[in-house]
C-alpha cells in the first residue's frame, strides 16, 4: 500500500498566475486534502449510528443504555480530538520550513502527550459509572450504560494516540490513509456489532454491551492500521517518527499543551452545550426530544463538510506560514472562508427548502416531523455562521492562535446560547425577555443561532486582525525595496 510522497515544501516558486487561476489552483489543492477527511469523518459517525441501530433491534433497554453510553463517549472523544489537534499546526509549520527532523521529534512527544491524555480520559470514563448509579434509570438500562462506558474506556489511550498520528498525517498532506482506515473500521464495527449484540456464529449474545466491544476493537485496529500504513508508505519516510526511543521532553510537551488545551476546552464547550440542551428540553416530552435529535443529527452530518475543509485549511495555512510566506497564508485563509460561505448557502437552502422531506426520512410520527421541520429551518439560519466559525477557528489554529477563539466560544455558547435558550425555551418567571409561554426546543435553537452568530463575527474579526498583522512585515519589506534607490 503506497501513496505519493508529500509535496515538500508547501510553497514552491512558480510563474505568476492571474487571480482567478490562483483561486482555482488553491481550491483544487484544498479540496484534495478535504474530501478524504470528509469521508473518514462520516465513517466515524456511522460507527455510532450503527451502535445505536443494532442496540435498538436488541431491546428498548439496550437502546437506552447504549444511547447514554454513546453520549458520554462522544463528549470524551471530541474533547480528546481538540487536545490532539495541537500537533497539526506545529507539524505543518515544520513541513513548510523543511524541518523534517523536528517533525519526527514533535510526533514522538505528541504520542507521549496523547498517551497521558488517553489514560486520564480512561479514568474519567470509568468514573462516569457513578453518574449512572445516581440517575433514576431502569435496572437494565443502568447496567448496559455502565458496562458500555467501562469497556470503551479502555480504548481511549488508543484513540488519543491515533488522533495524534492522524494530525501528523494530515499535516504532511496524507489524508487518504485515514479515509480508508475509517471505512474499514466502520465495516469491522458493524460486523462485530452483528456478531456480539445478537450472538451469531456461536458467539455470546451480549446485547448493547456487544456494541462497546465492537467499538473497542475498532479503535485499536485503527491505530495499528495507521502505524502499518505509515511504515509501508514512502510519503512518511523523511519524517518517520519511530527511528528511536525518546523520553518525554518538557518544553515540547508544554508547547503542545499550550496549543491543545484551549482547543480541547473549545470543543468541550460546544459539545457540552448541545448535550445540555437535550437534557433541558426533556421535561417537554418525547416529541420535543425526538424533534431536537432529528434536527441535531442532520445538522451534525452537514457540519462534517466545513469541519473537513477547516482541517484541510489548517494544513495549508500552517505550511505557508512555516515556509515564511505570510501573504500566501492570508490568501489561502480567505479562499477557504469564501468556499465555506458558498457551501453554507447551499446547505442552508437545502435544509430550508427540503425541511419537511428531511424530517419525513427520520420519522413517520406527524407531530415529531412537523416540529423537526421547524427546527431544521432554524438550523438553516445558522449555517452561514456555523460554517464560518468552524473554518475560521481552524485557520486561526494554523496561525497558532487558540486562546482567543476559546474565550470567544465559551462566551458565545455559555454566555449567550444557553442563557438565552433557557429564557426562551423554559420561559421562567421574572425574566424581562421571557415569552408568555415556553418555546421549548425552538427557544433553545434560537439561542444557538444567536451564539453561533456571535462566534462567527468575533472569529472573522480576530482572523482579519491576525492575518493582517502577520502579512504586514512582508508588505512593508516589499514597499521598502520598491522605494530604495536603484
Amino acid at each position: 500500500m503506497h501513496t505519493a510522497p508529500a509535496p515538500f515544501p508547501a510553497s514552491t516558486p512558480c510563474a505568476p498566475q492571474t487571480l482567478p487561476t490562483r483561486v482555482r489552483t488553491e481550491l483544487r489543492a484544498l479540496w484534495a486534502l478535504a474530501w478524504p477527511i470528509l469521508i473518514g469523518q462520516l465513517a466515524t459517525i456511522a460507527m455510532a449510528v450503527t451502535d445505536v441501530t443494532m442496540a435498538g433491534h436488541a431491546s428498548a433497554a439496550d437502546l437506552a443504555g447504549v444511547s447514554l453510553g454513546v453520549s458520554i463517549w462522544n463528549l470524551i472523544i471530541i474533547t480528546i480530538m481538540g487536545l490532539a489537534l495541537a500537533i497539526n499546526p506545529l507539524v505543518a509549520h515544520h513541513i513548510g520550513a523543511g524541518e523534517h527532523t523536528e517533525v519526527a521529534h514533535l510526533v514522538r512527544q505528541g504520542l507521549w502527550k496523547a498517551l497521558a491524555v488517553g489514560l486520564i480520559a480512561s479514568v474519567i470514563g470509568l468514573s462516569t459509572r457513578a453518574l449512572f448509579a445516581h440517575m433514576e434509570l431502569e435496572t437494565g438500562v443502568r447496567a448496559v450504560a455502565m458496562q458500555f462506558v467501562t469497556v470503551t474506556s479502555f480504548g481511549l489511550p488508543a484513540f488519543a494516540c491515533y488522533r495524534a498520528l492522524y494530525g501528523y498525517s494530515t499535516s504532511i498532506n496524507q489524508t487518504k490513509p485515514m479515509m480508508v482506515i475509517a471505512l474499514f473500521a466502520c465495516a469491522l464495527n458493524a460486523v462485530l456489532d452483528w456478531l456480539l449484540v445478537f450472538g451469531h456464529l456461536g458467539l455470546p449474545r451480549l446485547g448493547g454491551v456487544g456494541c462497546a466491544w465492537g467499538t473497542l476493537a475498532s479503535i485499536w485496529v485503527q491505530l495499528l492500521a495507521l502505524v502499518w500504513w505509515m511504515h509501508r508508505s514512502p510519503a512518511y519516510r523523511s519524517t518517520w517518527p519511530f527511528t528511536h526511543f525518546e523520553k518525554p521532553h518538557g518544553p515540547s510537551l508544554r508547547r503542545l499543551l499550550s496549543l491543545g488545551v484551549p482547543i480541547g476546552i473549545t470543543y468541550f464547550a460546544e459539545t457540552s452545550a448541545f448535550s445540555l440542551i437535550a437534557l433541558l428540553i426533556a421535561r417537554f416530552g418525547s416529541v420535543q426530544v425526538a424533534a431536537h435529535a432529528i434536527a441535531l443529527n442532520f445538522s451534525s452530518l452537514v457540519f462534517m463538510v466545513p469541519l473537513s475543509l477547516g482541517l484541510a485549511l489548517l494544513t495549508r495555512v500552517g505550511q505557508s506560514l512555516g515556509a515564511g510566506d505570510t501573504q500566501d497564508a492570508q490568501f489561502r485563509t480567505w479562499v477557504g472562508i469564501g468556499l465555506t460561505m458558498v457551501i453554507a448557502v447551499l446547505s442552508a437552502s437545502t435544509m430550508a427548502l427540503g425541511n419537511h422531506t428531511i424530517a419525513a426520512l427520520y420519522t413517520s410520527d406527524p407531530d415529531v416531523a412537523a416540529l423537526a421541520a421547524q427546527l431544521l429551518v432554524l438550523a438553516a439560519l445558522f449555517q452561514l455562521s456555523d460554517c464560518t466559525q468552524v473554518v475560521g477557528s481552524c485557520a486561526l489554529r494554523g496561525y497558532k492562535h487558540t486562546r482567543a477563539p476559546m474565550v470567544l466560544h465559551l462566551t458565545a455558547f455559555w454566555g449567550f446560547s444557553l442563557p438565552l435558550g433557557y429564557v426562551l425555551g423554559r420561559a421562567p418567571h421574572g425574566f424581562l425577555f421571557a415569552p408568555a409561554h415556553p418555546l421549548a426546543a425552538r427557544g433553545f435553537w434560537i439561542g444557538l443561532n444567536v451564539g453561533l452568530a456571535i462566534a462567527a463575527i468575533g472569529l472573522l474579526l480576530i482572523l482579519r486582525s491576525v492575518t493582517r498583522r502577520a502579512a504586514a512585515p512582508v508588505a512593508s519589506s516589499a514597499q521598502g525595496a520598491q522605494d530604495a534607490p536603484q
